[in-house]
């Protein structure tokens, strides 16, 4: 008999009561197994919904009782929309069903994405979550005829950061069903564990995530490749040596000390090809320093080393796909507190390239620590530099979590970074880097440069990518702020609320375009 979840009204004592009946073979979910599935909407005037090839093979099995299902319980399931059956199949207690929108859909010109890609995603995550909610181990899931897609989608939909919690979301392992792209779903898996180490690392409490135990941690996942990898964990003596003024001027009003982190992922076949250069910023959390911030929603500055974090976990990321290139992760690692040690509004502290900064708002302190990244970074003879960033609130307020802005000096390598971001529809957005922005800091009444723009809010995000330009001398530069994409409320529909670990997918496929290109 095919179970059903049927309500059979029994007057009883004047109210209702409801029961369920089940099939007296019903497996009550012991081996705690279930399965995604997707269905597209059918195009044209007919209504109805087109099985992928996975869950028509398996509606085959079992005799199109699946088929027979969707029609009597309820309307066409549209895009992320679901439905969940009991009892249909021996092996998986729980069958989810996931609307995949249009079977036509694609590369969208006006949204900068694979609305394909994006659909599948959501499909996959909002399956796996259904089923996690119900407390099963292991999920099998439909590939949607994109196996990476789908991997992308279940492995960012089941992350939660519940590290510190009593009682967690039950753990679930997951795995391709009814595809052979092996190789794909893997590839998918990899990307995604990306991303979720560095919302593991925005999200965790920043009495958790210092400077050091940045480092350490990323240090314990390079472990594993440490044939093709090299760390240097520099120490505030060798950051002293180095006279990187602006980063020490942020760390020393805390008592945590600075780390400078270095990344060396040799991956290319050549050992002297020219690096892909990679730098974040590392405030492991930003109180503003005597310019103190507000004290409603400051907790969430512990993941103001989002720049970092992304880096470092595309690196990992990039070290665990082998990727055939050589990439050099920079990482200034600190604490911007305030103390009476801390940098003062109106101090002048000099950079590594000798340019002397007047600090006027020590809240703009990610700059300070990305100017002398930038500088010792070019030390490496980079074949092109990104740098990433939580660097500004007016980045939110342009374009909020929609897409990463990016400011760059070559048309070459926005066409590389827009170009990835279709394929992970974490997108990115071309901002201007005019001399009109040149100017409002380099009009500065005490040193060369002034921290903050002449106008103070007007184009703070364009101000504050000017400033750095003043640190840059290779022809292929970008500076990603990704302070809108931070976080996750709901926007995202594959990613759970908080830290989004956003771009990494992104600088992921962006590193491996260009290992492809060579």
């Amino acid at each position: 008999m095919t179970m059903l979840l049927l309500r059979k009204t029994v007057p009883t004592a004047g109210r209702t009561k409801y029961c369920r009946l089940f099939s007296a073979s019903q497996t009550h979910l012991n081996d705690r197994k279930g399965l995604v599935l997707g269905a597209f909407e059918k195009e044209g005037e007919e209504a109805g919904l087109h099985l992928t090839e996975a869950a028509a093979r398996f509606d085959q099995n079992i005799s199109g009782k699946l088929s027979e299902l969707l029609k009597i319980s309820g309307p066409t399931l549209k895009k992320g929309r679901s439905r969940i059956f009991y009892g249909i199949h021996k092996d998986f207690p729980c069958v989810a069903v996931v609307g995949l929108g249009k079977t036509s859909a694609g590369v969208c010109g006006s949204e900068h994405w694979d609305t394909s890609k994006e659909n599948i995603r959501q499909a996959a995550s909002v399956g796996c979550r259904l089923l996690q909610d119900l407390e099963l181990n292991h999920v099998e899931v439909d590939g949607c005829g994109d196996a990476q897609s789908a991997a992308e989608g279940a492995a960012l939909g089941l992350f939660q950061y519940d590290e510190l919690k009593s009682k967690k979301k039950t753990k679930v392992t997951t795995q391709l069903h009814g595809s052979s792209d092996s190789v794909g779903w893997q590839k998918g898996v990899k990307y995604a564990d990306g991303q979720n180490l560095a919302r593991l690392l925005m999200e965790a409490p920043a009495n958790h995530i210092t400077p050091t135990a940045f480092a350490n941690t990323i240090e314990e996942r390079m472990a594993m490749y440490s044939e093709r990898v090299t760390i240097n964990k520099r120490s505030l003596a060798w950051i002293e040596q180095q006279q990187m003024g602006a980063f020490l001027s942020v760390s020393q009003g805390s008592e945590e000390p600075p780390v400078f982190l270095e990344l060396h992922y040799n991956g290319s076949p050549d050992s002297k090809q020219a690096p892909l250069l990679l730098v974040g910023k590392g405030i492991t959390f930003d109180s503003g320093g005597i310019s103190l911030k507000p004290s409603p929603s400051m907790d969430a500055m512990r993941a103001d080393m989002g720049g970092a974090a992304t880096v470092c976990a595309s690196i990992v990321t990039a070290a665990a796909l082998k990727l055939p290139i050589n990439i050099i992760g920079l990482a200034p690692l600190c604490e911007n507190m305030p103390s009476g040690k801390a940098t003062k509004p109106g101090d002048v502290v000099t950079a590594k390239n000798g340019k002397s900064i007047q600090v006027d708002n020590t809240d703009a302190e990610g700059r300070l620590v990305l100017a002398d990244a930038l500088c010792y970074g070019h030390t490496f003879n980079p074949r092109a530099i990104v740098n990433v960033a939580t660097l500004t609130g007016a980045m939110d307020v342009a374009l909020g979590s929609a897409a990463t802005g990016v400011f760059t000096n070559s048309d070459w390598l926005w066409e590389q970074l827009h170009k990835a971001s279709v394929v992970t529809g974490d997108r990115v957005w071309r901002m201007p880097l005019f001399q009109h922005y040149t100017r409002q800091v380099t009009d500065s009444q005490l040193a060369d440069l002034n921290n903050i723009g002449k106008y103070s809010r007007s184009g703070g995000a364009c101000t504050a990518a000017a400033f750095l330009r003043e640190f840059v001398s290779a022809p292929h530069w970008a500076h990603l702020d990704i302070a809108g994409v931070m976080s996750n409320k709901d926007e995202v529909p594959y990613l759970r609320k908080g830290m989004s670990g956003r771009p990494t997918r992104t600088l992921v496929e962006f590193a491996a375009g260009l290992a492809n290109s060579g």
